[in-house]
């Protein structure tokens, strides 16, 4: 039996040319990502990834355009699954309520799961800001196609 794991992103990119990061820690794991995870079966691409980031930023978003989808094997950092990851560009419906930080792993809250956001411009992002081999050939991409 082969596992997969299919996941869904949303690059956010505001007026400054910065996108968005999520900055996480589960279970005493530390990790940051492009905001999004995994799809719930049942579930379509863009209704999960709108789901994700209601849960994740409390925000409603439209999605522009595909980005990216892996194009090479990746398992999963937490279990022995297949990765497959699809990236959208999205923008927000409304104004984002978030608290944004500066430092990598600012947490507010305390508990197993926490986040926190963080605008890191295009023109200054490197692999290390991401933890995951798709996000961080996501971040080549951008860099490449100087997305804004």
């Amino acid at each position: 039996m082969y596992l997969f794991n299919v996941r869904v992103y949303g690059l956010l990119i505001n007026e400054n040319n910065e996108v968005l990061i999520s900055d996480e820690e589960e279970y005493g794991i530390r990790f940051s990502k492009f905001p999004g995870g995994g799809l719930e079966y049942g579930e379509g691409l863009i209704e999960g990834l709108k789901r994700e980031f209601v849960e994740e930023c409390n925000v409603d978003v439209d999605v522009l355009s595909h980005f990216y989808t892996t194009d090479f094997f990746c398992k999963s950092a937490f279990n022995e699954s297949q990765i497959i990851s699809i990236y959208y560009l999205v923008k927000p419906i409304n104004e984002l309520q978030l608290r944004f930080k500066q430092v990598v792993f600012d947490f507010d809250n305390e508990g197993d799961i926490k986040q926190a956001f963080r605008w890191k411009k295009i023109s200054a992002l490197e692999l290390e800001d991401v933890t995951f081999p798709t996000d961080q050939r996501v971040v080549k991409l951008l860099k490449e196609k100087n997305i804004s």
